[in-house]
């Protein structure tokens, strides 16, 4: 296995500090509505409304200082990625599709970004990123391929296992980082807990590809701009396959519900994809007493 536990635990102690400790706890109100004990994670609460800032934070420490950085983005990475080279003193240009969420391309911008709007969806913004990197000399880097970035993002579990233990971890799915890292450390220090893995129903191609079935080339059809992915990066397939107990789909309105449920009672602001966790919790019959999952954006 490529994601290595001791850079996990590393990045625990050495990512920003504004991305670390986050809220995490159990809410009776939450708890009531969804008829289950659930310890929820807040990655909300910083500079990036994201939980991104970890691993491209990680990830940034290893990249040669001023050398231009190239990347794609639907908008939470690409704002991690321009945060951290304003940081550590890197160039970063994000690729992104025209259909991107303005607010989030405004937020890339404004953190220093060169932003470049391409058409089509965000897999090709993301041919076209890897060709520019190739072609001027910059560093192209991935979510979901380069593996500091799982990393980084797997000291959210480091954190939650230090809160508690807990029978399920439902976390979301766009390229994979997030539930990749988290559920290496989880199979190791909690090994019983059982990793559950959630796309949009109209963005299935993770789920797909973690069943071994064929990925069919469709568009996308989900309010879940976050994770909505059409082609899934390589480098993630193994490691979701060896990771991952079990992959759900979540239909829009129950994404809708979740956003809602998330500021009635935690008094929280969602994205789409930040609220799928809470969605598959809603709708699924999900094993054990106290459930986990990352509330992992909210840039609406």
């Amino acid at each position: 296995m490529d994601i290595d536990l001791d850079n996990i635990a590393r990045a625990a102690e050495t990512i920003d500090p504004v991305f670390r400790g986050t809220p995490q706890y159990v809410d009776e109100q939450l708890g009531t509505a969804l008829g289950r004990r659930v310890l929820i994670k807040v990655e909300t609460v910083n500079p990036l409304r994201s939980f991104k800032g970890r691993g491209a934070d990680f990830m940034g420490a290893t990249l040669p200082p001023g050398r231009p950085v190239v990347c794609a983005s639907a908008g939470n990475f690409g704002q991690a990625v321009a945060y951290v080279g304003r940081n550590r003193g890197f160039p970063v240009e994000v690729f992104v599709s025209r259909a991107a969420v303005r607010d989030k391309v405004r937020r890339m911008k404004s953190l220093g970004a060169s932003v470049i709007e391409v058409p089509g969806d965000f897999t090709a913004a993301k041919d076209a990123a890897r060709d520019h990197a190739q072609r001027v000399g910059a560093i192209f880097v991935e979510d979901g391929r380069d593996v500091a970035i799982t990393e980084g993002a797997g000291s959210i579990a480091v954190e939650l296992l230090r809160a508690c233990r807990f029978d399920t971890a439902v976390v979301p799915v766009g390229d994979g980082a997030l539930i990749t890292g988290m559920a290496r450390w989880i199979k190791e220090h909690s090994p019983d807990t059982r990793v559950v893995g959630v796309c949009a129903e109209g963005a299935p191609a993770l789920a797909r590809a973690w069943a071994g079935r064929p990925v069919a080339d469709t568009p996308i059809d989900t309010i879940a701009d976050g994770i909505a992915v059409r082609v899934p990066v390589p480098a993630a397939i193994p490691r979701l396959r060896a990771l991952v107990d079990d992959m759900l789909l979540v239909p829009d309105d129950a994404i809708r519900d979740a956003m809602a449920l998330a500021q009635r009672t935690l008094g929280l602001v969602l994205e789409p994809a930040g609220a799928v966790g809470l969605a598959a919790i809603a709708v699924a019959d999900l094993p054990g007493e106290t459930i986990a999952t990352v509330l992992t954006g909210g840039n609406v």
